[in-house]
Parts: C-alpha cells; sequence; structure tokens
C-alpha cells in the first residue's frame, strides 16, 4: 500500500515527537502493508512554519536509520498545507512542498467551514500545473452538513482525501457516517492513514481499506489504491462520475469537531 498522508516525521509537529516514535511508526506501517510514504508534517502560519529543508533533513535522517534497521518502507515528503492567501507564492517560491515529486499539493481547511473563494484558488492552482488534494474533508463541519459544497470543488477539480479512523470509526459514528456518504457520492479519490502516533493515531490503513470494502464493494478499494499510486508516479488519477444521494437531517445532530 501507499500512503499519501501520514505525519511520520519526528519533532516537526503534532506527530511523532522523536526519531525513536519515528521508528516505532515506520514499524506500524511495513507491518499494517504499507511500502511507500507520504510524509506529510503540517504547515499551518503562526503555528508550523516548517521551512521545506528542514523536512528533507528530518526525511533523509530518518530514511537512514530506517535503512540501518532493516525496515522496508520508503519514505518520500510533502505538506499538509492549511488554506492562506499567500499558498501559490509560497508553493511557487518552494517555501511549501507538493507530495513527492509530483504536482499534486494537499491542502487542509479549518474544521469549521470551507475558505472563502476556494474554487478560485483551485483554479489558479490547476492554472499552474498544481493539482490540489483537500485533507479528510469529511472532518469539516460545512461539508458535513452540505456535501453540495465539496462537489463543487469536485467539480472545479479538486481532489479529496478521507482518513482511515473515519471509516474505522475511532472519530464516532457521525464522522464514519459522512465518510460514507462522500464516497457513495463518488466524492473521495483517496484513503490515507493521517496516522499521528501509536496510541490515539495510530496505523489503520489497512482496516479502512476493509471498511471500505465491506460498505462499498471490493473495487472502490482498488480505485483507492491505483489513485494513491498515480500520485506517486505523479499521472493523473482516474474520476468517478459524481452522484447526487439524500441524507435524514437528524444525521448531524450532536455534531463535533475534529482538528487535523
Amino acid at each position: 500500500m501507499i500512503d499519501i498522508h501520514c505525519h511520520l516525521l519526528h519533532g516537526l509537529d503534532d506527530g511523532s515527537m522523536n526519531l525513536e516514535d519515528a521508528v516505532a511508526m515506520a514499524r506500524s506501517a511495513v507491518h499494517d502493508g504499507v511500502s511507500t510514504i507520504l510524509a506529510t508534517p503540517h504547515y499551518n502560519r503562526g503555528r508550523y512554519d516548517t521551512d521545506s529543508s528542514v523536512i528533507r533533513e528530518r526525511a533523509k535522517e530518518l530514511s537512514t536509520e530506517l535503512e540501518h534497521l532493516g525496515i522496508p518502507l520508503r519514505v518520500m515528503i510533502g505538506q499538509e498545507i492549511r488554506v492562506h492567501s499567500q499558498l501559490l507564492e509560497d508553493l511557487e517560491a518552494g517555501h511549501l512542498l507538493p507530495l513527492g515529486e509530483s504536482s499534486y499539493v494537499l491542502l487542509e481547511f479549518p474544521s469549521s467551514r470551507v475558505p472563502q473563494r476556494f474554487e478560485e484558488m483551485v483554479h489558479e492552482l490547476r492554472i499552474t500545473g498544481l493539482r490540489p488534494i483537500i485533507a479528510h474533508p469529511e472532518r469539516n463541519a460545512e461539508i458535513a452538513a452540505d456535501p453540495g459544497r465539496l462537489a463543487a470543488l469536485v467539480e472545479c477539480g479538486a481532489l479529496c482525501q478521507i482518513t482511515s479512523h473515519s471509516l474505522t470509526g475511532r472519530f464516532g459514528r457521525s464522522v464514519k457516517s459522512v465518510a460514507l456518504d462522500l464516497c457513495r457520492r463518488n466524492l473521495v479519490h483517496f484513503i490515507a492513514s493521517d496516522a499521528h502516533n501509536a496510541t490515539t493515531r495510530p496505523y489503520e490503513l489497512s482496516s479502512a481499506y476493509r471498511a471500505a470494502a465491506e460498505k462499498l464493494g471490493a473495487d472502490i478499494v482498488e480505485y483507492y489504491k491505483r489513485n494513491a499510486r498515480a500520485v506517486v508516479h505523479n499521472i493523473p488519477v482516474i474520476h468517478k462520475p459524481t452522484l447526487q444521494r439524500r441524507r435524514p437531517k437528524s444525521l448531524f445532530r450532536g455534531w463535533s469537531l475534529f482538528r487535523s
């Protein structure tokens, strides 16, 4: 398996705290069946301002340690970038990283809303040759209340990645229901671990794929895996036509927000 979103690199954000933690997470990933990870530490202005050169250094340090220990995991780099007004300029200047050597960029929304004029940003990113992937839209309150907001972004050219814990139920029934609904609408293109540690946010990617197969069929799992490979090889992902669905309004009673 290929994991396109994981907080593996140590000491950069709320993921692994030190090299020992990172190695433990890497072991868990391999045990779960992962062969390649895109390590995506947060970039959030004023909170996580990690420079791209530091990310490269940490990835090199971790890869050297994994090779020494005989842990067969390929570590590639990227960032989970909180949407901000200067995002395009920062990407063009090389301050922010795409996923691996690809043209895909992983973008994060605030948990409560969709950023204003994000459709325009998607358009501008596409003009420059970049392909935006929205991280964990199932945990965004505005999208959960109105999946049509996400459908509009997908129609503009955005791609979407849901978190393994959303499908396994670790984030609760409401989030799981939203995640499955977005999948059924064909608004999801990837599943990723978004693992942060070995306890509260552990590796559950294989479990998420099993949950998806149980609810949505085995074919959808191959679809998500194929799209993850497409990111690593920097080729176009496969798009399924979006579908409209109706859900009972009571689904979102007691909705609670989840941070990244």
